[in-house]
């Protein structure tokens, strides 16, 4: 192996202990470690049919319990 190779695997070795002492430690920038979730986008007409759904369950809910 060429002293040019051992170093670079060396420089990666260190990169990668760096991470890992960064996660256990509890500091350091663990978002360049782990990838964004994307959230999901709902459109407004979505979003008002659950809002509309929900509604109507918690009306039902509210007349079950007053005849209880």
């Amino acid at each position: 192996m060429q002293t040019s190779a051992i170093i670079t695997a060396i420089d990666e070795e260190i990169a990668q202990l760096r991470q890992v002492r960064d996660l256990l430690a509890g500091g350091g920038n663990s978002r360049s470690i782990r990838p964004a979730v994307k959230r999901r986008v709902l459109s407004p007409e979505a979003r008002k049919r659950i809002a509309d759904a929900q509604r109507r369950r918690w009306a039902a809910q509210k007349k079950a319990d007053k005849k209880a």
